[in-house]
């Protein structure tokens, strides 16, 4: 089936595609396996905008999830409840939406007394409305993307705005309240998540059971986010074992989205029409999140995005490592690293100490190995900490290293994407890695009440609400390093595996090449886990490419995760990066509306906070700085090296 006769069925009204006809559009050939798991489904849904579809389906899909919602925002925990530090129970859909919006909001945003919100910057505030949500499926992968509309009552059919907001890290559809959900419920504009064909698609082997779209645990059979293809032990994980490789299809998943949103506004609001032509659209997100959406523009062919912005994306560009490449050699590194002293003085580094041990083996394995220099344990951290400020570190972001150990950041990643980009099965076990929760370090099956809470309390990504990394057992004081061995191997060897893993790198890059639309790339300079040099090179080639109307902003004391920001340690080190959203989002709407361009390319100023007899001052805009409309000195060309120090 070739384009013509796709869009003269659409203008017909015929009617959803088959699959094979489906099939044949995309391009794509599906397995028997596929053919099977999307018997099930309604086929509108299946064609939820395939690629090779230049309008919204003409139906959509009966099993999408209507209800309506008092409290859109914060599931009716407002500040107060979010601010509670003990996790909500969850028993049934409701209990685990609330459950679940408590922990995005407190992993994202610093919701601490002091920190800001709904003072300094942002509003917290009850929004009714509508929430929608399904699962999306995509020609020629396994498995659905999640997604969630939300449309607040407050929604003028008149002047219809809807953002666009893919979640950040590897988590479910409210992933994104706190950043964009937060900025366009408070100003009546629809907002449509996507938790980019990750989310929290856990599969309990052992109970052969999934989740399924409210969080309920759902057995093989029925309709879940994430149906394992092969028997397997522990607990598979979508984003790892689910063969999609999902990043490389975050941009295609993300105007997915857009396009199934337009059509369920049109099912809201009966008579109504909800084009690109009408509608504002703005993509904005965070993190991976933000790359999903830099990556949706290069990719928007039918102009359905008005504007973007980008805060700390993770982007891989040709020529510079990708967040797989940047995990594992981090995961490696960063123990060693820590016994330099100069990150002595970082945040939480003295809860380290009793790993010494554990850094000072590491240091003298990888330097057997020649993978660092030096004889003398101080001369071998110093070298290890030079590597990783020659991956694009700073020692200000290097401050961030005691979290990224203490939260085993850098293993978790590693072992993840590694699994992804090989589009590896549970079967496969890469370097012997599985997940599972744990007794006395051996793995056991999840519980009932364990599966309950997995909706609610993971990030997607383990080690996340009870299930463990479960890695192979090295000998000595550092077990964990020969599985991070493999699996550099399996990124640098010459084994099938690591071609699969450099092809899977070569599928997630983007190109920086940008419609003629207003685009923010915002990053802070002291980011632990993406380096800014990463944002900084995005922009200067997508401004070679000619995006005039991109302007970039590198923001002073601001590291990556806003949810650590309740420790006082971290509070009086670093300020938040969402004010700085927000403040984008701002602008960009503006001027949207008709106002002037976003603040130009520059380094916004900050002050950092003052440690009090009871932890650190409270946020002010004092501390924050703000985009200004004339830099001067502070001014970033982006058609020079030169950044203002």
């Amino acid at each position: 089936m070739n384009e013509d006769r796709h869009r003269a069925a659409v203008a017909t009204n015929r009617g959803p595609l088959t699959m094979s006809e489906a099939q044949a559009c995309s391009g794509h050939r599906t397995s028997r396996r596929q053919n099977i798991f999307w018997s099930g489904w309604p086929i509108a849904m299946i064609i939820a905008l395939t690629s090779c579809a230049s309008a919204p389906p003409q139906s959509i899909t009966e099993e999408a999830v209507f209800e309506r919602r008092d409290d859109l925002l914060t599931a009716g925990l407002g500040l107060d409840g979010l601010r509670q530090s003990v996790v909500p129970t969850a028993t049934d859909a409701a209990s685990r939406r609330r459950q679940a919006t408590w922990s995005n909001w407190r992993a994202i945003a610093d919701v601490s007394e002091g920190g800001g919100l709904d003072n300094a910057y942002g509003r917290v505030a009850p929004i009714p409305g509508i929430e929608i949500k399904s699962w999306l499926g995509e020609v020629g992968l396994f498995h659905p993307h999640g997604v969630m509309l939300q449309i607040p009552d407050r929604f003028d059919v008149t002047r219809p705005c809807l953002v666009v907001a893919p979640v950040s890290g590897s988590r479910g559809i409210y992933g994104a309240l706190a950043t964009a959900g937060a900025w366009a419920l408070t100003r009546g504009c629809a907002v449509v998540y996507t938790d980019k064909g990750a989310g929290t698609g856990f599969y309990e082997f052992a109970a052969r059971e999934g989740i399924g779209l409210d969080g309920a645990p759902v057995t093989a059979g029925d309709i879940g986010g994430f149906i394992p293809d092969a028997r397997g032990e522990g607990v598979a994980i979508k984003h790892a074992h689910s063969k999609d490789h999902p990043e490389a299809h975050w941009g295609r998943m993300t105007l997915s989205a857009t396009r199934f949103a337009l059509s369920l506004l049109e099912r809201q609001f009966p008579g109504k029409r909800f084009t690109a032509g009408n509608t504002r659209i703005i993509a904005a997100s965070i993190s991976n999140g933000a790359g999903a959406v830099l990556r949706a523009l290069e990719q928007d062919t039918d102009g359905l995005i008005d504007g973007v912005v980008a805060a700390a994306p993770q982007v891989s560009l040709a020529g510079m490592p990708s967040l797989l490449e940047y995990a594992q050699r981090a995961a490696l590194l960063a123990p060693c690293a820590q016994l330099h002293p100069d990150l002595a003085g970082a945040p939480i580094a003295p809860f380290l100490l009793g790993r010494t041990a554990e850094f000072q083996a590491r240091c003298a394995a990888l330097a057997e190995r020649g993978l660092i220099a030096g004889s003398a344990p101080g001369d071998q951290a110093n070298d290890a900490l030079r590597q990783l400020m020659a991956l694009g570190f700073s020692k200000s972001a290097l401050d961030n290293n005691p979290t990224n150990l203490a939260a085993d950041l850098w293993r978790a990643l590693a072992v993840t994407y590694t699994q992804s980009y090989a589009r590896a099965g549970i079967a496969e076990r890469l370097c012997g890695y599985q997940f599972a929760p744990t007794e006395n370090g051996r793995p056991r099956a999840s519980t009932a009440a364990e599966r309950g809470q997995w909706f609610g309390t993971s990030s997607g990504i383990a080690p996340t609400a009870g299930i463990q990394i479960v890695a192979p057992q090295g000998p000595g004081p550092d077990p964990a390093l020969e599985g991070l061995l493999c699996l550099h191997q399996a990124l640098i060897g010459d084994s099938q595996v690591a071609d699969r893993v450099r092809t899977g790198i070569v599928q997630v890059r983007a190109t920086a090449r940008l419609p003629n639309v207003p685009v923010v790339v915002l990053h802070g300079r002291d980011d632990g886990l993406l380096p800014v040099e990463i944002a900084r090179e995005y922009a200067r080639r997508a401004w070679r490419n000619g995006a005039r109307r991109l302007t970039y902003w590198e923001i002073e004391n601001v590291q990556h995760f806003d949810g650590f920001l309740g420790q006082p340690a971290y509070a009086q080190r670093f300020l938040p990066l969402l004010p700085y959203f927000y403040q984008a989002l701002d602008q960009l709407s503006g001027h949207l509306d008709g106002g002037p361009a976003p603040a130009p390319s520059q380094v916004i100023r900050s002050k950092r906070r003052a440690g009090t007899a009871s932890g650190v001052e409270a946020l002010s805009a004092e501390h924050l700085g703000f985009a200004r409309s004339e830099p001067g000195v502070d001014a970033i060309q982006l058609d020079q090296e030169a950044i203002p120090d």
